[in-house]
C-alpha cells in the first residue's frame, strides 16, 4: 500500500485523463461546455481555468476523525467543477462574484476582495464556502512567504453533481475546488498539496497528526452503490443538538475517562481534548484484562445511563461552562443539552477506529474474494449498528434504506457522512449491481416519486454505483 503525504496538483489540457472515454467523457464535455456558456452569459467573459474536486463517500470510519482517528473514504466520479476568471489589474470593480449553474436555488453572492474580511456565519450564504477557500489560500501563501500581490476581483461559477446534504462531502469538494481554482488563477501552484490524494481504483486510509494518505486497493469483484435517503442532513441548523452535541459528549467522555484512570481533574479538563488523548490509558487498563481493546475501559469506567451536567461537574470539580469557555459552539450545546451519553459515544469511537484498520487489513489479506467481500460487508454492518444505536446519528429514512439494501443482496450497508439524513453506501457484488439498483428504485424510491418528493428524471442523482475515482485537477483548455 503506497503512502503519499504530498502530491502535486495535476494540470490537464483535456478531460480524458480524468473522465476516461466513452459516454462518461461525452457527458463531461457537455457539462463543461454548459458551464463555459453560462459563465459567458453571466460575466461577459470566458473563464481562465477550471478546477475539479471529487465528492467522496466514507466507506468506514464515521464520526472519529475529530477524535484523532483514521478514516477510509473513496473518491467518487461525482464532483464539483469551478470555473474562474481573475480580473485584470485595470478593472475598476474589485469584487468576488460567485454564481452557480443552478441559479434558481443558489443566487449570486458578492463579497469584497479583502481576504481578512469577517464573515457573518449566521447568514449561511452558500458563497461562504468559496470564501473559506479564498481565505485559506491567502493564509497558506502568507505562511509560506509567497507574495501574491494585491487582491483583485474574481468571477466564479460553480456546478456540482450530487445534491447538498447528502453526506458525500459536497461542502468539502466546494472548498477544495475553490482553493485549487484560486491558486491556478493567480498562477501560484503551490509545489505540494495534500488535497489530491485520491487515485483511480483505490480508497484512501487517511491518518491525522500528521496528515497522510495510504492507498487501499479495493477488490474488483465488489462495487459500492450510493443511495440518498432523501432526508437532507441540516448540519448547520441542528448543530447544537446533533453534530456539535456529539463532539461535546466525546470531549466529556475523554475527560471523565482520564480522571477515572488516574489523571487529576484539573489536568484532564485542561489537557484532554479527544478520546485518542486517553486511549493509551484505556489500553493500559485493558492490558490488565489481557486485551488491547479500549472499549473495556469504557465499560468499566463510564456508566451506560446518561450523565447530567451535575454528575459530570461533580467528577471534574468545575462547571461545564468553565470547561468549554473558549468554544462558543460547545457552550451552545451545553445550553441545549439535558443529558450526555458518554458511554455510548466513547464505545462507538473506539470500536469504529478498530473497524477502519480491520477493513484495511482485510483488503490486503490473502482471503478469497468471496470471503473478503463478506468480511468487508460485516464490518460495514457493524459500523452502521454502532452509528445507529451508540452514536444515534441515523434517521428513519436511513434505517429503511439500509434494510432494503441488505434485503436485496447488499453484503453490507451503512449510513455514510455525518448522518441524520444523507446517503447510505452498500457493498454489492459487481454482477448484481444493475438489478440491485432497479430493486432499490422499486422498493424505496418509487413511492417517493409517486408522492412528488423527487422527479423520476432526477433519480440518477440519488442512486448510482461508483468505483474509486481520481482526485483533484486543474483544466486549462
Amino acid at each position: 500500500m503506497a503512502k503519499h503525504e504530498e502530491l502535486p496538483i495535476p494540470i490537464y489540457a483535456s478531460l480524458d485523463p480524468v473522465y476516461g472515454d466513452g459516454s462518461q467523457l461525452e457527458e463531461a464535455q457537455l457539462r463543461f461546455d454548459k458551464i463555459k456558456s453560462k459563465f459567458l452569459q453571466v460575466f461577459g467573459h470566458s473563464p481562465d481555468i477550471f478546477s475539479r474536486s471529487p465528492r467522496r463517500v466514507n466507506l468506514i470510519g464515521e464520526h472519529i476523525d475529530y477524535e484523532g482517528y483514521s478514516v477510509l473514504p473513496m473518491a467518487i466520479r461525482q464532483d464539483t467543477i469551478l470555473a474562474i476568471r481573475k480580473h485584470d489589474a485595470g478593472e475598476s470593480e474589485k469584487q468576488l462574484r460567485i454564481a452557480n449553474l443552478n441559479d434558481a436555488k443558489y443566487p449570486m453572492c458578492t463579497y469584497p476582495v479583502d481576504p481578512d474580511q469577517e464573515i457573518d456565519l449566521k447568514s449561511q450564504k452558500w458563497g461562504h464556502y468559496f470564501i473559506c477557500g479564498y481565505k485559506g489560500y491567502y493564509e497558506y501563501a502568507k505562511s509560506k512567504g509567497v507574495d501574491v500581490g494585491c487582491p483583485v476581483g474574481l468571477d466564479v461559477l460553480v456546478d456540482g453533481t450530487v445534491p447538498t446534504g447528502s453526506g458525500l462531502s459536497s461542502s468539502s469538494a466546494f472548498v477544495c475546488s475553490s482553493t485549487i481554482a484560486i491558486m491556478a488563477a493567480f498562477g501560484v501552484n503551490f509545489p505540494k498539496a495534500i488535497s489530491v490524494m485520491a487515485k483511480t481504483g483505490f480508497a484512501e486510509l487517511i491518518d491525522f497528526n500528521p496528515i497522510r494518505a495510504t492507498d487501499v486497493k479495493l477488490p474488483d469483484v465488489g462495487s459500492f452503490v450510493i443511495a440518498h435517503s432523501l432526508a437532507e442532513s441540516q448540519k448547520a441548523v441542528t448543530a447544537a443538538t446533533n453534530y456539535n452535541n456529539r463532539v461535546v459528549e466525546c470531549r466529556l467522555a475523554s475527560i471523565v475517562l482520564g480522571i477515572n484512570l488516574g489523571m487529576k481533574p484539573e489536568e484532564a479538563s485542561s489537557q484532554v481534548m479527544t478520546l485518542s488523548d486517553v486511549e493509551g490509558l484505556c489500553v493500559m487498563f485493558s492490558g490488565t484484562r489481557s486485551s488491547s481493546d479500549a472499549v473495556l475501559a469504557v465499560k468499566e469506567f463510564l456508566k451506560e445511563e446518561p450523565y447530567t451536567a451535575e454528575d459530570i461537574e461533580q467528577i471534574t470539580n468545575q462547571s461545564l461552562q468553565s470547561i468549554f469557555s473558549n468554544s462558543p459552539t460547545s457552550l451552545d450545546v451545553v445550553k441545549a443539552a439535558k443529558h450526555y451519553k458518554l458511554h455510548q459515544r466513547a464505545a462507538h469511537v473506539y470500536s469504529e477506529a478498530r473497524r477502519v484498520h480491520a477493513f484495511k487489513d482485510t483488503v490486503s489479506s490473502n482471503l478469497s474474494e468471496e470471503d473478503m467481500l463478506k468480511k468487508l460487508g460485516d464490518l460495514m454492518n457493524e459500523s452502521h449498528y454502532s452509528c445507529s444505536v451508540l452514536y444515534e446519528c441515523s434517521c428513519p429514512e436511513l434505517e429503511e434504506l439500509v434494510k432494503i439494501c441488505r434485503d436485496n443482496g447488499a453484503l453490507g450497508a451503512r449510513l455514510t457522512g455525518a448522518g441524520w439524513g444523507g446517503c447510505a453506501v452498500a457493498l454489492v457484488k459487481e454482477s448484481i449491481v444493475p438489478q440491485f439498483i432497479l430493486n432499490l428504485k422499486e422498493h424505496f424510491y418509487q413511492s417517493r416519486i409517486d408522492r412528488g418528493v423527487i422527479n423520476k428524471s432526477d433519480l440518477g442523482l440519488y442512486i448510482f454505483a461508483s468505483k474509486p475515482s481520481s482526485g483533484c485537477a486543474i483544466f486549462k483548455f
